[in-house]
């Protein structure tokens, strides 16, 4: 998640950015399969935004503060964790929400 959490730091806050994550994740949940079901929950969670707000005009400060709660979020999990820990990061992200 650190080369996905540089990516995502780099990139403008629009719903663009957020399609382009799902794209990754997608590839990312495919190469490494152990991840699978964390890439996935995280995809989803781009997802529901990306279609909360397409085609409908998105506020700059909501925009930047989903951004900002996503790049908190990915910064959070640890992929090298224990199981235990690795359980607590699949259920944060399961009730995250990126916007209020």
């Amino acid at each position: 998640m650190n080369d996905l959490h540089a990516w995502l730091s780099e990139q403008h806050h629009g719903l663009r950015t957020f399609q382009n994550l799902q794209q990754k994740l997608d590839t990312l949940g495919q190469d490494d399969p152990a991840q699978r079901g964390l890439c996935r929950l995280l995809s989803n969670l781009a997802g529901s935004y990306v279609e909360a707000f397409d085609e409908s005009p998105l506020p700059v400060e909501v925009a930047e503060s989903t951004y900002q709660r996503l790049l908190t979020l990915l910064a959070s999990l640890d992929l090298r964790g224990d199981a235990e820990r690795r359980l607590a990061d699949i259920n944060r992200v399961a009730t995250a929400e990126l916007w209020q």
